[in-house]
């Protein structure tokens, strides 16, 4: 404690933003004078948690924040003559000094300490997509370009892609590519692969740096999966292996198997492919993700593994043979408008159990499936995606697994609160509807 004390005076710092996500990740947080720190660090910052959504009841609402102190870092946009502002990322515990079982840090943080005790450290490196729209004068929102997949960028987005970069340095985040995304105004910024509680923490951190940066510029920021029809949706593909815990190896490498993967790589990946129609509304949580994931727009419908094959659900990605580390497996579904403290722990939990029950894995399919009929799929074998949240959230509620690593608190009150998303939605008369039905 004494040594962060320290570095807040020698940083200038006269403000503290204390964060944490709720239950659908999005970023929550108190800020209090630095004068407070110390009393914070040795007692905590209590809140209402009745007032977040997802987190506690009214007669069970007082909860604290505990700052995670490897997450110190001054806040680039937040900086003035007069003082800095840093932030903490925050644990959430009851008043009885427990973690809070709806905390989503700690819902992580318990599936990978299961991982730890079987001598496992889960590493994820997650490619993370966005659109930026401009408003023109009749107010509204146009992609900020016309371009497509890794095409030049404008000097207003090379100026934008340098502030996320040295933004991101400021918290510690080494960026390794920005580049164009196939729709216009559509990006992606990928950043250093690690373990998946630091990375959880970088992409809550990238996605409130990207909007910020966007706000100065009077641009407009979405990571919502599809925003505007007849184009590319927005995705995470997320590069996933297990490292030993105590010699740091790649326990997915294996230099005699023809894809360069493990017996255990196989086992995990069998288990997510298992699992995965259970664990969809984590990792596509929005009515929004599954106008995404439809054939045509490069989006996984189908679930299969392959290597070569993108429109297979999980790629297996080609690395140097002189880098075993970089061995690994990469989930193409998930969306960045995610619960990334979730979605990581859900997606290690299913591949644990794929490897704890040896799984079996299905033969790998490397032709293009968008072009397979319904004939051709029944006869190899192979499964869709849930079509709808409500198709998805029909399969979380047959899964004792995902109950376990999201804990009875938070499985439930997910349920509930996408459940009554999906019924919300159902009540919505669309301008498609309008005019398709209008004058029938």
């Amino acid at each position: 404690m004494e040594e962060i004390l320290k570095r807040v005076k020698e940083d200038n710092i006269i403000f503290i933003n204390f964060q944490f996500t709720d239950i659908h990740g999005q970023l929550k947080e108190m800020t209090a004078p630095v004068n407070r720190l110390e009393d914070i660090l040795k007692s905590g910052l209590w809140f209402d948690g009745s007032s977040i959504e997802g987190f506690a009841r009214i007669h069970e609402s007082d909860l604290f924040l505990k700052p995670d102190l490897s997450t110190y870092s001054i806040i680039p946009w937040l900086t003035t003559p007069e003082g800095n502002t840093a932030r903490f990322i925050c644990d959430i515990y009851t008043p009885d000094g427990k973690p809070f079982p709806g905390d989503p840090r700690y819902v992580l943080k318990k599936t990978i300490q299961k991982a730890e005790e079987k001598g496992f450290v889960y590493k994820v490196g997650p490619e993370v997509e966005f659109y930026l729209f401009a408003s023109n004068k009749d107010f509204e929102r146009v992609p900020v370009d016309k371009k497509g997949y890794f095409d030049l960028a404008t000097e207003d987005i090379h100026l934008i892609s340098q502030d996320i970069n040295t933004y991101l340095k400021t918290f510690g985040i080494e960026v390794e590519a920005i580049h164009h995304e196939v729709g216009p105004g559509q990006y992606e910024v990928d950043f250093r692969y690690s373990d998946a509680l630091t990375t959880s923490d970088r992409l809550i951190t990238l996605r409130a740096t990207i909007k910020a940066i966007a706000q100065k510029r009077n641009l407009h920021v979405t990571f919502m999966p599809k925003p505007v029809m007849g184009i590319a949706g927005s995705g995470m593909h997320v590069h996933q292996s297990l490292f030993a815990l105590e010699d740091k190896r790649n326990l997915f490498f294996d230099s005699n198997n023809p894809y360069g993967l493990s017996e255990l790589a196989y086992n995990f990946m069998a288990g997510q492919l298992f699992h995965i129609k259970s664990i969809m509304p984590v990792l596509c949580p929005t009515v929004n993700s599954y106008k995404r994931l439809i054939a045509g727009f490069e989006a996984p419908v189908y679930i299969s593994w392959a290597r070569i094959n993108r429109s297979a659900l999980i790629r297996v990605p080609r690395w140097f043979q002189d880098k075993p580390n970089s061995a690994r497996i990469e989930l193409r579904c998930p969306d960045p408008a995610c619960n990334p403290y979730l979605a990581f722990a859900v997606m290690l939990a299913t591949g644990l159990d794929g490897i704890e029950k040896k799984i079996p894995l299905s033969e790998p399919v490397e032709e293009d499936l968008y072009q397979f009929d319904e004939v051709m799929l029944r006869k190899r074998n192979i499964d869709t995606l849930p079509a709808s949240l409500f198709e998805a959230l029909m399969e979380m509620k047959k899964s004792p697994l995902v109950r376990e690593v999201l804990g009875d608190h938070l499985y439930d009150r997910y349920l509930a609160i996408k459940t009554e998303e999906w019924h919300e939605f159902k009540q919505q008369v669309t301008r498609w509807e309008i005019e398709r039905y209008f004058d029938i």
